[in-house]
């Protein structure tokens, strides 16, 4: 049977138009089931540039597009987001933060809705600090948890504490983490990824504007991190997981870690050595989708 996108808002259904703001998108101006129907995988970064590098990359592995194929932002209307198709393949960025991406996941769970989308499968990849890993390593995430390591979001809603799982497809990872083995290119582990507020204080950084707090409990700290099963760090995953699991739709994280939080704060490889870091989790996505779709 198809999985369809499932809407958590019986309001929805009274709107004669859903404008999409953030995405400069319409129910009343674009027709979403021509421009999206097909879509089965979405992409989705925190930053622009990236999305766009992973929707050129895609193109080329699915023998969609070429080098010096140009592929146009369909929210071009706006610049607070950045979206990409090719083919079944939707990249799109989020920003950085719980709150960017969480503004955009809420535009595009109504815009696969619309587009009456089904059997949808949605991957965060990114960057991440890492837990007792060698930098480069991989972390396809079993669950996201908050800064006291519990597995769940906390959101106020009418000024109320709502709390929301955030578990990931665990069939989905195993597939990933198959995929990666069939590469055979570089590290990777399934792990808990800790999902913080803030790029600093919320980590245990030592190297912010404030921090009011010693180099022995920010490792002791790390180190507890690690015990309860975390290996890396990022600011997305936990309102990624929990909107993905209400509106019933399959869904991933996979980061790369850019070093270990337990050998210091700053982020020291070279320039070069960033890139290839960041190109690790499009690769593993790209051999996802290309065997997904019985290409590889």
């Amino acid at each position: 049977r198809e999985n369809f996108i499932h809407l958590c808002n019986p309001h929805l259904e009274k709107m004669k138009e859903d404008i999409l703001y953030h995405f400069a998108l319409g129910t009343g101006t674009h027709d979403f089931p021509t421009l999206f129907g097909d879509v089965k995988f979405v992409c989705v970064g925190g930053s622009p540039s990236r999305m766009k590098a992973f929707i050129a990359y895609i193109a080329e592995e699915l023998g969609l597009g070429g080098p010096g194929c140009d592929y146009p932002n369909i929210c071009a209307g706006t610049d607070r987001y950045a979206m990409y198709k090719v083919g079944p393949v939707l990249s799109v960025s989020h920003g950085m933060g719980i709150p960017s991406i969480s503004i955009m996941l809420h535009e595009l769970i109504k815009l696969l809705y619309h587009a009456k989308c089904s059997d949808i499968t949605i991957i965060r990849i990114g960057t991440s600090g890492g837990i007792g890993l060698e930098p480069g390593s991989v972390v396809i995430t079993r669950q996201s948890v908050d800064a006291t390591f519990k597995p769940q979001l906390e959101q106020v809603v009418l000024g109320k504490t709502v709390i929301r799982s955030t578990n990931l497809d665990e069939q989905l990872a195993k597939e990933l983490m198959q995929c990666s083995k069939e590469i055979g290119q570089f590290n990777t582990v399934i792990g808990n990824t800790m999902c913080t507020l803030d790029f600093y204080e919320g980590q245990g950084r030592l190297d912010g504007a404030i921090c009011l707090y010693d180099e022995e409990e920010k490792l002791q700290y790390l180190k507890n991190a690690y015990e309860s099963g975390v290996r890396n760090i990022e600011m997305e995953s936990s309102v990624f997981a929990a909107m993905c699991n209400l509106s019933g739709v399959k869904a991933a994280v996979v980061c790369v870690t850019l070093l270990n939080r337990l050998e210091g704060d700053q982020i020291s490889s070279p320039h070069d050595v960033l890139v290839e870091y960041q190109q690790r989790p499009q690769k593993l996505v790209g051999y996802f989708i290309k065997k997904s779709l019985g290409k590889a």
